[in-house]
């Protein structure tokens, strides 16, 4: 990572940008810069912190060969982009990396217990020390955010002299410097004590900074600050309440990410050089005028046949929701889901298609009758898959499940016509339940009313969350939603101890709707334990089978039972019931819905419930 350049920039020889000459901080993988450490995320290093800056300038400053172009036209067109890139290398040999800011500006001396911003203390260039004491500056531990996702310094001088008078407060700055030292009696916020010299008031803790109406009390609210945009970007009118938060907290920063898999007709990499044309292509119904068109934009020739390009025209108008190309997101996203299920189901053998196929998925071998006792069915083994995951944009105090579009935060300050994104390519397993079973099981009125009482919950969770109360996001929870989300976690879980795999190494992608009963299970890494085809050698029917009935036995029983088994309220917001970091949580990075909406109950049942579970009746052999 690089922090910008503070001047504008010179151009080199026949007008050529000049390669950049700036100090490194520290490194990240491609990965961590989609998922832990993206734009407008705060990065600890060494003894300072930065947060990482917009994408402006990135098309421009972003090397080619470092950080290439992927194409995912599904994705793509889901997002209203063109491209997408990955983020380039921070390592010795890279000649750029991401840009970062320094933020929070507010730093204190440990030996002076100064407590100003960073440029106050006259530090040498290039490091971060007091320019009296040539002690290591500490960057603000707190920092302020709002629900919009503006982030901003804490504000230390109103804090200080909230207990002043409030004419006098209001007047203007008081002039005096503020300090901040720690008593050392305890390691809470008590402790923690700042003080201003103008003797105005007294030297004051900082408990009781993170109640919920701290700062609105002082008659703070946000003013819209976007410092990883930079100083040159304006400030947006805002006006939510603020509130306080450490600043290595995750509820500074959640990404949003998108993704999708890359199936046929798009996963042979042939579309590639179209990326660009096909808002263009797509008002275009005849075939005469798409003709036209490419040879005006390939005088050398289309690289794609005519015939291929009106193939996939029509399978993209294929994707739109019942033919409504102008369908909310949330529409194209299921429809996008809908056409992945279909491909799963109906697979892509591998002998039938080309060296280039980046999407390979076969019928197992195996007997899949033994499947059928315990109401599964339809496993198919992906042997070759790829799987685009974007960065569409990011959040704060609020997980991406629970906003809507208006409160996510863009990652530059105008639009962009790509976005970063990094590609996983590997393995996995899909399995459907049995439609008729689970029709049936899900109708139960035990079953129906447990999942209601998850669904409430989520509900005013999301409701409590959402600022424009007309455009809260309706909760996902139903019966098959939850059955389906449990067993990939067990699965999971299961693998990772049979298989060998980690379970930060798999992810679960679900397919639950009216039409949809399925749940693919993949490697979720680029590393060795991407594509070894150990995972697949896991779907094949009798092991399957095997897997299946130990996951279940597995699920019986919690090392938190009867706590975890009999409670009435579980997870983040009280959206599980029988569910922990002991028996079905996964790692973040593994699931697709924050490890909420988990119930095992459904899988097992309950001790005085047995056959609430789908799975009830191989617990009862």
């Amino acid at each position: 990572m690089t922090p910008p350049p503070a001047r504008r920039r010179r151009t080199g020889v026949n007008g050529t940008v000049p390669a950049h000459n700036l100090p490194r901080r520290g490194t990240v993988r491609r990965a961590q810069a989609i998922t832990t450490y993206g734009v407008g995320s705060l990065i600890a290093v060494d003894h300072e912190s930065f947060v990482v800056s917009g994408l402006d300038e990135a098309d421009v400053t972003w090397s080619a060969d470092e950080a290439p172009r992927i194409h995912e036209r599904r994705l793509a067109r889901l997002l209203g982009v063109d491209y997408f890139r990955l983020p380039p290398a921070s390592d010795d040999n890279s000649r750029d990396g991401m840009r970062v800011r320094r933020f929070p500006l507010m730093h204190s001396c440990p030996e002076c217990s100064e407590l100003q911003r960073h440029r106050d203390f006259n530090p040498p260039a290039g490091r971060s020390v007091c320019g009296e004491c040539g002690v290591d500056l500490v960057p603000s531990r707190f920092v302020v955010a709002c629900e919009a996702g503006h982030l901003g310094e804490f504000p230390y001088r109103e804090w200080v002299h909230r207990s002043t008078d409030r004419d006098a407060r209001t007047s203007g700055p008081c002039g005096g410097k503020l300090r901040l030292r720690s008593s050392g009696r305890t390691s809470s916020l008590r402790s923690i004590l700042v003080s201003c010299t103008c003797g105005q008031a007294p030297e004051v803790s900082m408990e009781g900074s993170f109640r919920r109406n701290a700062l609105k009390d002082l008659g703070l609210t946000c003013r819209g600050p976007r410092p990883w945009l930079g100083t040159a970007a304006s400030a947006e009118e805002c006006g939510l309440p603020l509130r306080t938060l450490q600043r290595g907290s995750s509820a500074v920063w959640q990404p949003v990410l998108k993704s999708a898999l890359s199936i046929p007709p798009w996963s042979d990499g042939r579309a590639d050089p179209l990326a660009e044309h096909w808002d263009a292509l797509r008002r275009y119904d005849s075939r005469e005028h798409v003709e036209i068109y490419l040879r005006g934009v390939f005088r050398e020739g289309c690289p794609v046949p005519l015939d291929e390009v009106m193939a996939l025209l029509d399978a993209e108008r294929e994707e739109d929701p019942d033919g409504d190309a102008s369908a909310t997101f949330d529409r194209h996203y299921r429809a996008l889901r809908n056409k992945e299920y279909e491909r799963l189901r109906s697979g892509n053998d591998e002998r039938e298609q080309s060296r280039d196929e980046q999407f390979v998925c076969e019928t197992p071998r195996g007997d899949q009758s033994v499947l059928g006792p315990l109401g599964v069915t339809g496993p198919m083994l992906v042997k070759k898959l790829r799987e685009v995951r974007a960065l569409k944009a990011f959040t704060r105090l609020a997980d991406p499940e629970s906003t809507t579009e208006a409160k996510e935060m863009p990652l530059a300050g105008s639009p962009l016509r790509w976005l970063p994104a990094m590609e996983v390519r590997g393995e996995g397993v899909f399995l459907r339940l049995d439609e008729d079973r689970l029709g049936a099981w899900e109708k139960a009125p035990a079953v129906a009313a447990r999942v209601e009482r998850m669904r409430t919950v989520h509900q005013r969770v999301l409701e409590q969350r959402a600022g424009d109360p007309s455009r809260v996001v309706l909760s996902p929870a139903t019966p098959r939603m939850v059955l389906l989300h449990t067993l990939a976690h067990v699965l999971i879980n299961e693998w990772s101890l049979e298989a060998g795999y980690p379970a930060a190494a798999l992810r679960e992608r679900l397919y639950a709707a009216d039409d949809m009963a399925g749940v693919l299970v993949y490697t979720a890494t680029s590393d060795s334990a991407g594509s070894l085809g150990g995972l697949v050698a896991q779907g094949e029917p009798d092991v399957l089978d095997r897997t299946l009935r130990s996951a279940v036995h597995r699920a019986e029983w919690c090392s938190s039972d009867p706590l975890c088994m009999e409670t009435e309220v579980s997870g983040t917001g009280g959206t599980n019931l029988a569910a922990c970091h002991t028996c079905v949580m996964l790692p973040e990075t593994s699931c697709e819905h924050n490890n909420i909406l988990l119930d095992r109950a459904l899988l097992v049942g309950t001790p005085d419930r047995p056959h609430l579970g789908f799975f009830a009746h191989i617990v009862d052999h």
